[in-house]
Formats: C-alpha cells, sequence, structure tokens
C-alpha cells in the first residue's frame, strides 16, 4: 500500500486502518510525494471560497488567488492520476456567489477534460411533495439554492464507465420488448437526488462544516468501475467520508486533510468504522 507514496521522515505525518491511509498536512505538499500515474480516482470536495468557517482554513481568498491555488493542486493531480483515471469534483455555489462552480470548472478545464457533468439534487419538489432535506432561507430575491455541481473530469474525455452499476429499473416496462434491451436497468442519467440524512448536532460530523454524503462518493466509485487494488484519493478530506466508503467497498483509499481536528474525527470515525 506504501509503494507509490515517498514520505520523508517527520515531515508528515500519517495514520494507517487496513487498507486506508489519513495523511496529515497541505494537499499541495503531500502529492509531490506520490509518485506519477499511481492513483486510480480523486474524489473531492475542496472550500468553495464563499466564507465557510473552518477552524484553520481560511475560506475567503481574492478569487485569483482562489483559482490559482486550486489550479496548482490539480496540476499535481494531474501528473500522480493515472491515464485511465477519473477526477469527481463537488464544488458549490451561493445565491450571492452564483460564480463560484463555473469560475472552478472553466479553471480546471485548461488541465482536464470534462467527461459528464453531474447535477447533485440535495432536495427536490414533485408535484406537490418535497423530498429531500430543506433548509429555508429568508429572501425577497433568491429561490433556494437545491442544487450542487458534480464534475467528471478525466485526461482524455474517453474513459469507459459502468453507468449500469448505479443504473435504474425501466418505469415503463414496454421498454423490456426493445431488442437493444436485455435487462430491465437503464442509465440514472446526470441528475443524482442524494439528500442528506438528518444531522441533529455538530458532532454528528466532526464540527465540519461542508460535508457530502456517503452515497455521493459510492457512486462515483461505482460509475469509474474499481476493485480490491483501486486506490482513491481524496486530497479534501474533511470529515473522512471518502474513506469510510473505500473502506466499506474493499477500496485502498487516501485521505489529505490539512486541519488537526477534522484529521482526529476522520482517524477515529474510520478505524470504529465497521
Amino acid at each position: 500500500m506504501n509503494s507509490f507514496i515517498s514520505i520523508p521522515k517527520n515531515k508528515i505525518s500519517k495514520q494507517e486502518i487496513d487498507n486506508q491511509i489519513i495523511i496529515l498536512g497541505d494537499c499541495l505538499k503531500v502529492l509531490t510525494n506520490f509518485n506519477e500515474k499511481s492513483i486510480d480516482m480523486i474524489i473531492t470536495s475542496p472550500p468553495y471560497n464563499i466564507g465557510v468557517k473552518y477552524n484553520t482554513y481560511k475560506d475567503k481568498k481574492e478569487n485569483i488567488e482562489y483559482l490559482t491555488w486550486l489550479e496548482k493542486i490539480f496540476i499535481e493531480i494531474k501528473r500522480v492520476l493515472k491515464d485511465e483515471g477519473s477526477v469527481f469534483l463537488n464544488v458549490g455555489s451561493t445565491n450571492i456567489n452564483p460564480w463560484v462552480s463555473l469560475d472552478v470548472a472553466q479553471t480546471i478545464r485548461k488541465i482536464f477534460i470534462l467527461q459528464n457533468h453531474i447535477i447533485w439534487t440535495k432536495s427536490i419538489s414533485i408535484n406537490s411533495e418535497n423530498h429531500g432535506h430543506y433548509n429555508p432561507i429568508n429572501s425577497e430575491r433568491f429561490l433556494h439554492n437545491m442544487f450542487e455541481d458534480l464534475y467528471h473530469f478525466t485526461k482524455n474525455g474517453n474513459i469507459k464507465i459502468d453507468r449500469k452499476s448505479i443504473g435504474v429499473p425501466y418505469k415503463d416496462k414496454i421498454n423490456l420488448k426493445a431488442k437493444t434491451i436485455t435487462e430491465d436497468i437503464r442509465c440514472r442519467g446526470n441528475t443524482w437526488f442524494i439528500p442528506y440524512k438528518t444531522i441533529h448536532s455538530k458532532n454528528q460530523k466532526g464540527n465540519h462544516p461542508a460535508i457530502f454524503p456517503e452515497k455521493l462518493v459510492e457512486w462515483c466509485i461505482k460509475l469509474h468501475g474499481f476493485n480490491k487494488d483501486t486506490i482513491v484519493c481524496d486530497p479534501f478530506l474533511g470529515s473522512g467520508t471518502t474513506l469510510m466508503v473505500t473502506k466499506k467497498l474493499g477500496v485502498k483509499g487516501i485521505g489529505i486533510e490539512i486541519d488537526k481536528e477534522y484529521f482526529d474525527y476522520a482517524f477515529n470515525k474510520v478505524t470504529n468504522f465497521f
């Protein structure tokens, strides 16, 4: 498991749990210790630069500084990603700053090819019914923001994916009479409804202000395809969700986290999982 990482002694603190590695440090510096083309998948969600209150990281840079910082990280990510690898990048925005996600995507566009653009729907109203977790806002100008972007980047835009691994049955079974359809499952498409589980206290998420659901990570891994030797890396590990899923699926996982409190929480959570 350690063969693809060269970590100088006394430079980087890390913990290992089964086939999971959690590293404490700045992801830009840590990634330079990884071998070229050693990672199968990157699944991550960086800070959005919208003023979220993290313990250590200051989430309010000048826009050009923020995008330049991300660009440096993703240049390094391209170096460590295998040619057939995938990057799943979750970025949201706010009504006050609606351009964050698009600015990030345009920046990464200089490095990777956008193969799929997925809309992660957190809450939705269908006819008169509401589905998902809804946090009301007090505004006379804005609609409630109920989705975030999930960008699937690859090096060449031509990576085969396993669409039916997260597929859904046909609603109208008459489709099954078509000669080209051999099973009752179809592509889920690029709109994923994944609501948050209800959280009653900050302690349930390690006092981390921004988390994504386990199912989001699970669907990314299954869509790309995986086996026991697959290596998934999350450079912005946060509360440890990505490594919870990689451990569950029997996939090798590496998480990098700059904040000691979040690092400790993620380690304890992954250690005690199962």
